[in-house]
C-alpha cells in the first residue's frame, strides 16, 4: 500500500507561482511512476503531468506545457509540481497519484492514466 499526502496549495494571483509537493510512504517509492491530476468544480478530473520512476520521462497536458514542471526526489520519496504563470483556469483541486511500473522508465507509457494510489488533494485557487 502507498500513502500519498499533498501540500503546497493555496490562493495566488494570476501570473503567480506555487509549488505542490507530494510525499509518499508505505512502500518503496522506487519503481513507481507519479502523476498530478486536477479537478475543477463541475468538471471531470484531468491529467496534468506525469513522471517516470527515475525522472527521465516527463509528460504534460498541452494546457500547462511551458508553465508547469514535474520533478521527483527519490531519496525523499517526494514528487513536486512547480506551477508558474498561473491562470484562473488552473483553479482546481490537485491530486497526486502513483502506479507501479517497475524500474523501467519506458513502462511509463503503458497504462499512462491507470493510477492505483491517490492522495486527498490540495486546493489551488488563482484569482484574476
Amino acid at each position: 500500500q502507498v500513502q500519498l499526502v499533498e501540500s503546497g496549495g493555496g490562493l495566488v494571483q494570476a501570473g503567480g507561482s506555487l509549488r505542490l509537493s507530494c510525499a509518499a510512504s508505505g512502500r518503496t517509492f522506487s519503481g513507481y511512476a507519479m502523476g498530478w491530476f486536477r479537478q475543477a468544480t463541475g468538471k471531470e478530473r484531468e491529467f496534468v503531468a506525469g513522471i517516470s520512476w527515475s525522472g527521465i520521462i516527463t509528460d504534460y497536458v498541452d494546457s500547462v506545457k511551458g508553465r508547469f514542471t514535474i520533478s521527483r526526489d527519490n531519496a525523499k520519496n517526494t514528487v513536486y509540481l512547480q506551477m508558474n504563470s498561473l491562470k484562473p483556469e488552473d483553479t482546481a483541486v490537485y491530486y497526486c497519484a502513483s502506479r507501479y511500473t517497475g524500474r523501467n522508465d519506458y513502462n511509463y507509457w503503458a497504462g499512462r492514466n491507470d493510477y492505483n494510489y491517490w492522495g486527498q488533494g490540495t486546493q489551488v485557487t488563482v484569482s484574476s
